[in-house]
């Protein structure tokens, strides 16, 4: 231990928490939920990646490398448990601007970049540990944002779409000791795309571009975006989410509608998402976390 806060077993909901913000919409979900549920919030947002309308809460702006004064920051802060959401391109370790207390950490922080994302991620998680800190997944304090499972609106998969839901959640089961991603697309049982570190986002985006190449030989309106955690994946991190920008990728794509695993998903902007779903006529489903079509 190094002076931190002692560690507990469980979050008290009337303590402060501390968010370390990557990109897009989820921090300020996840802040939201934390502050209606009574905690007082500080975000500790990551530059160039973290939203600027997170400074609408208490803020620290912070650098990937600043271990000491982030530590600082949350102890200044009281802020005991810290969860880490929002989207972040994986650094090169030469680019980090590390200080002294990462730099004394430096043979840790060599070895967790000598992996997946997943084993960096429980490896930072330690390092904080190891500080007094407590990791919390933003599941525990935002469980509404979780996708439920069952078909969200009127659109619902046929048993065409079932069939490739269960293809492509058997592929990431297969695919999740190699940490490779989350999501993949299917066709007719045909696997058009899986992600790799270019992120949901862009991998819709490439399936758009092969069907207007003519490499995707299945008509527009089939196939199935398909999302789900890795096995044995340790959810205070990196849980699959989704939101507006997944379904005008997907729509875009030509896709029919997405699945992903319910009560393990995170859902950004629910009633946009499930607007854009409407007005694009595809289907969005939830389905069972041992892996059926619901």
């Amino acid at each position: 231990m190094s002076g931190g806060p002692e560690r507990r077993d469980a979050p008290l909901a009337d303590e402060p928490i501390a968010i370390v913000c990557g990109g897009g919409s989820l921090p300020l979900a996840v802040a939201d939920a934390a502050t209606k549920r009574g905690r007082r919030v500080v975000m500790l947002a990551v530059r160039g990646f973290a939203d600027p309308q997170v400074e609408r809460f208490r803020c620290h702006w912070i650098g990937l490398g600043q271990l000491g004064r982030v530590f600082k920051l949350l102890r200044a802060e009281a802020c005991r448990d810290i969860v880490f959401i929002g989207g972040m391109l994986r650094p090169a370790l030469g680019t980090l601007r590390l200080d002294w207390t990462a730099v004394r950490a430096l043979p840790r922080v060599v070895r967790a970049f000598r992996g997946g994302d997943d084993h960096l991620l429980v490896s930072i998680a330690r390092l904080f540990e190891d500080a007094g800190f407590r990791l919390v997944g933003a599941h525990e304090v935002a469980p509404d944002l979780l996708l439920p499972e069952g078909a969200l609106g009127t659109h619902t998969p046929n048993e065409r779409d079932r069939a490739d839901i269960e293809h492509g959640l058997a592929l990431l089961s297969a695919l999740g000791p190699f940490d490779v991603g989350q999501a993949v697309v299917v066709a007719g049982r045909h696997v058009i795309a899986v992600e790799a570190a270019e992120g949901t986002d862009r991998m819709l985006e490439r399936v758009a571009a092969l069907r207007r190449d003519g490499r995707i030989r299945s008509e527009f309106g089939r196939g199935v975006l398909v999302k789900a955690p890795k096995p044995k994946q340790d959810q205070r991190f990196d849980l699959p989410s989704i939101g507006p920008p997944t379904i005008a990728g997907l729509a875009k794509a030509g896709l029919a509608g997405l699945a992903a695993t319910a009560g393990a998903t995170f859902v950004a902007e629910p009633a946009e998402l499930l607007r854009a779903a409407e007005a694009a006529g595809v289907f969005v489903i939830g389905t069972p976390s041992h892996g059926a079509a619901a």
